[in-house]
């Protein structure tokens, strides 16, 4: 019996080292690159920069740049020119969403024993039930269905609509008490934790409002007092209450790690986060958000629209407290965690992206060498990175901020390393490692590329701040990337963009934004 026992205590060894791991993935609306500590920002953000030092902090890491197609390559690990979210956004009432025919997240990772639970903004799609997060994988959904809303009444405002749009599951809810948005969504992301079986493994999306603007209907950013009191240094009143909206998130994420932890949880979990696009900057979109010192904003293709502020930070990491320079995607989150969970990738379905997991818990060699930024029929723009080089052509801004936008607090962005603190590893410099060196911006930067009338060329690991075009110098390498953006321009699906529904009006279903009922 002896060598019996040893076995079945060997299995059960093997099996308890082999139990996947809780996945939080934390996604901020138009966080911009110059409005974190870790970027050198005068918002502090002590948590999150804790949670980046002793993880791993991605340099090399893009996005899309604008909010919905950001959410669907999350949650399919496709480019949105194969899943027909390439252009805009999904309004309040376009009747269209993520197609039905794809398999998200939740879906995989629930055949591997996952119980999965959505928390804040779904914006993929709500003009059928099938459309809406419940109906997609995730046991229950405590958020809102469209893409930006008032942070304490929770309504949301569609093309001369209004109504409102916050839901447990599929139930409308209508007494929150205007609670701000953020601290509801930290303390039911806890609940849930908190209730969770830890039989099986967890999956939490939260979705945070988080540092969108606020009110749809007026120019408010949205923030408690207490938080903006925080930053009595800044003097900009817009920037203030936008850095108060921050520091918000930031707590929101701290208090739902302590649960985290407070579960026995953490040690056997995955915390991701990242930013849905750049910031809106300049007052784009009733923000006040900054790349600084990256070129363009949200919803362009300058590297302000779509380098996305992201980390990694898990126990399970075999290496960490360090900065990752490989190229990364947002696509490529679907197949790394499904990795990590235990799954086999080859059984994801069309996968633009790539598992980097191994690359990125071991500081190991690149896996990717470019990224298609996108490719838009409709707005009639493009954009690739190959290796170090990329290509911009068309309308690339759609008319909006396409310069140099500092910190309305000024250009302190060469933060020092917060030594001192216990829960964070030294570096070996003092200045981080992941500013931004651009030197000095050219007198013709902003007229030597006109991706409207010509194709720009710009050497990213030089030039990150893309200050010196240089396509007229490397004909060939313009070429190959142009030759490169028609091999994806012929697997591209068409926009599945629909005109506003009058049918979708609130006052149609009792003031709420529930038109599939």
């Amino acid at each position: 019996m002896k060598p019996v026992f040893i076995t079945v205590l060997l299995l059960l060894c093997v099996t308890s080292q082999a139990k996947p791991p809780n996945i939080i993935f934390i996604v901020a609306d138009d966080l911009g690159w110059g409005d974190v500590g870790f970027h050198g920002s005068k918002i502090r953000t002590p948590f999150l920069d804790k949670l980046a030092y002793n993880g791993i902090l991605l340099n090399n890491y893009y996005v899309s740049p604008i909010c919905t197609p950001t959410r669907s390559a999350i949650m399919t690990g496709r480019h949105p020119i194969h899943t027909g979210l390439q252009h805009g956004v999904i309004g309040e009432a376009t009747p269209y969403g993520l197609s039905l025919n794809e398999t998200i997240m939740p879906q995989y990772l629930n055949d591997l024993g996952y119980a999965s639970h959505i928390v804040g903004k779904w914006h993929l799609g709500f003009f059928t039930k099938n459309h809406v997060p419940t109906m997609r994988g995730f046991e229950s959904h405590f958020g809102y269905y469209t893409g930006k809303e008032d942070y304490f009444d929770h309504t949301s405002k569609g093309p001369n609509m209004w109504g409102l749009d916050f839901r447990r599951n599929l139930d409308l809810v209508r007494n929150d008490d205007e609670e701000y948005s953020t601290t509801l969504f930290a303390s039911e992301a806890s609940d849930v934790i908190k209730a969770h079986n830890q039989s099986k493994p967890l999956f939490l999306y939260l979705a945070f409002q988080a540092v969108h603007a606020g009110n749809p209907g007026g120019d408010s950013i949205q923030a408690p007092q207490k938080y903006v009191d925080r930053f009595p240094d800044i003097k900009d009143t817009q920037r203030k209450l936008f850095a108060g909206v921050v520091s918000a998130l930031d707590e929101a994420v701290a208090n739902v790690t302590a649960t985290l932890q407070q579960t026995g949880m953490l040690n056997n979990s995955i915390i991701v986060l990242t930013t849905d696009n750049g910031g809106p900057t300049n007052g784009y979109d009733n923000n006040a958000a900054c790349n600084w010192p990256l070129r363009g904003c949200k919803n362009t293709m300058w590297e302000g629209g779509v380098r996305g502020n992201g980390f990694v930070y898990s126990p399970l990491l075999s290496t960490s407290g360090y900065v990752q320079e490989n190229m990364m995607h947002i696509t490529d989150w679907l197949p790394t965690l499904y990795h990590a969970a235990g799954g086999d990738v080859s059984k994801l379905r069309n996968q633009d992206g790539y598992n980097l997991w191994e690359m990125l818990s071991n500081n190991g060699a690149a896996v990717r060498n470019e990224i298609l930024h996108n490719i838009d029929p409709i707005q009639n723009f493009s954009s690739i990175r190959v290796g170090e080089y990329k290509l911009v052509m068309g309308d690339i801004s759609g008319g909006r901020d396409d310069s140099w936008y500092p910190p309305p607090e000024g250009k302190d962005y060469k933060m020092k390393h917060p030594s001192g603190s216990e829960f964070v590893k030294e570096f070996n410099t003092n200045d981080h490692p992941v500013n931004v060196n651009c030197g000095k911006k050219p007198v013709d930067a902003e007229t030597n590329c006109q991706p409207e009338v010509s194709p720009c060329l710009f050497h990213i690991p030089s030039d990150p701040c893309e200050f010196h075009n240089i396509a007229s110098t490397n004909p060939d390498q313009v070429q190959s990337l142009l030759a490169r953006l028609e091999e994806y321009r012929k697997t591209m699906v068409p926009p599945a963009n629909k005109p506003s529904d009058p049918k979708a009006n609130p006052q149609l279903h009792e003031g709420a934004w529930t038109w599939w009922l």
